[in-house]
């Protein structure tokens, strides 16, 4: 038997709950951003500001206006989320301030010295003209690539010791407290230390790039244990066990297995330490010198490279100092794409190894 139930009317003099409070509409955020920089114009023309004062009144104007909009029609704990997720877009703002104009003015004034000659001339004989960095681009390859060669295998190894040998025990502890040192140490102490080890092995003065490699290996190798230790902890323990029940030994569950999956991750990191170091100036200063000529062997002779070229150009304008200062936005301006080039080269990379999920 099927019981209907009827509905009740509410007793009285008592409220119904209201089970939905009322909202702003969704353009209420854009529009109090209006108003606000709006009444920031209106006191700027009064009393004349600059755009910046403009901009920050306009700001403070939306970061109260905004929320008390919404405490008066949607209550405190909305109010309160609206104030917080300003908060949150204003930092992101004045984060990316700094950011923008250090790119508006690389582009600005280093993009029109790119032509066919700034890229395929050296400096080698050029008096009174502008030459070009073909030489730096060069040594800033090679330096990073003997690097690349130095710091890769030895951080994975590492990473590997880290997470599926070392575990908790006392060395690999020990390894994660050296690598944590590692990552802050400044760079113009890897170039001391590339610096002394071949004064000590081939005589003092000595400068090649090999030891620029080595300096800047130094710098990367925290990064690459870093990233790879983490890729390699979000592999499944489902996966190892799978291995090891069918009778695969470690090393080759590692190897076929653990690697591959983290494949993706592995290379956006090491990828991401490559941009990190190839900017580097103090070490390659010391240990790497500065050439006009082009140099492509890394065990003799000084060998340039672009954030040097960029310093000694700025620093040293010699008796033309327009042409040597345009030429070094130019050489800014090809670091800032080379570096971008790769950071969005890790993300394709990293995109392109990832696992395939089943849906």
């Amino acid at each position: 038997m099927t019981q209907v139930l009827s509905e009740r009317p509410p007793a009285a003099g008592v409220a119904p709950l209201a089970l939905r409070r009322a909202r702003l509409p969704r353009w209420a955020p854009l529009l109090a951003g209006v108003l606000s920089l709006a009444a920031a114009g209106l006191l700027a023309l009064l009393l004349g500001w600059g755009l910046v004062a403009t901009v920050v009144v306009a700001a403070l104007l939306f970061l109260v206006g905004l929320p008390l909009w919404s405490r008066a029609v949607e209550g405190s704990r909305p109010a309160k989320d609206r104030l917080v997720t300003a908060l949150v877009w204003s930092s992101l703002g004045i984060a990316l301030i700094p950011l923008v104009s250090m790119l508006w003015k690389v582009v600005q004034v280093g993009a029109p010295q790119i032509d066919a000659r700034f890229l395929t001339w050296s400096m080698r004989n050029v008096v009174g003209e502008p030459g070009g960095i073909y030489h730096a681009i060069i040594g800033t390859l090679l330096i990073t690539l003997t690097a690349t060669v130095i710091s890769v295998p030895v951080g994975l190894l590492a990473a590997i010791y880290l997470v599926e040998y070392g575990g908790t025990s006392r060395l690999a502890s020990s390894i994660r407290f050296l690598v944590d040192v590692m990552t802050g140490i400044p760079s113009i102490v890897a170039g001391l230390f590339a610096y002394a080890l071949f004064s000590l092995l081939l005589g003092p003065g000595t400068q090649l790039a090999l030891g620029g490699g080595i300096a800047l290996s130094l710098l990367m190798v925290p990064i690459v244990v870093r990233s790879t230790e983490e890729m390699l902890k979000l592999v499944p323990d489902e996966l190892r066990e799978a291995a090891y029940a069918l009778g695969v030994p470690r090393w080759r569950a590692i190897v076929k297995v653990v690697l591959p999956t983290a494949l993706g991750g592995i290379v956006t990191g090491v990828t991401l330490a490559i941009a990190r170091v190839i900017g580097e100036t103090a070490p390659l200063l010391i240990i790497c010198g500065s050439t006009d000529s082009t140099n492509f062997n890394i065990f003799g002779g000084q060998m340039a490279s672009i954030p040097v070229f960029i310093y000694s150009s700025y620093t040293q304008p010699g008796t033309q100092p327009e042409i040597s200062q345009g030429m070094a936005w130019g050489a800014a301006f090809v670091l800032v794409v080379i570096v971008m080039a790769l950071n969005l080269a890790a993300r394709l990379v990293g995109r392109l190894l990832a696992p395939r999920r089943q849906r």
